[in-house]
């Protein structure tokens, strides 16, 4: 299990990350999906803090949990939008985008449950 819970931050943090240059160079596929959106410019800068926190978090041992429930949360919303506005596919991408958020989605949530145990709120 300790093995699949560094692949699985790595793996996270990664895809995180990669998004980020897109983010904050204001790439017009990133100002495409916040201005469909309606969230540009502050969603796109405020979402690519967010990741990048959640991304560092994941990768410390003893926020790890903290980095996974962030990461959900943010691809949460990701996937809400790809659902409701912007559509599986963006600007030709094939779902890339999509899907990527959905492995996200999975991995985060496998380690909120593999790490259950150190959720600062369950543990009152």
């Amino acid at each position: 299990m300790k093995t699949f819970s560094w692949i699985a931050r790595i793996v996270v943090a990664l895809i995180l990350v990669q998004t980020l240059f897109f983010k904050f160079t204001a790439a017009p596929e990133s100002v495409y999906i916040f201005e469909t959106g309606g969230m540009e410019p502050w969603g796109r800068i405020g979402s690519g803090i967010a990741e990048l926190v959640a991304a560092i978090l994941l990768l410390i041992p003893r926020t790890k949990v903290i980095g996974a429930l962030m990461a959900l949360g943010i691809i949460s919303g990701a996937i809400f939008f790809h659902l409701t506005t912007l559509g599986i596919k963006v600007q030709g991408d094939g779902g890339t985008l999509f899907y990527l958020a959905v492995a996200v989605f999975v991995f985060s949530a496998a380690l909120a449950v593999l790490h259950r145990k150190e959720i600062p709120l369950l543990n009152l």
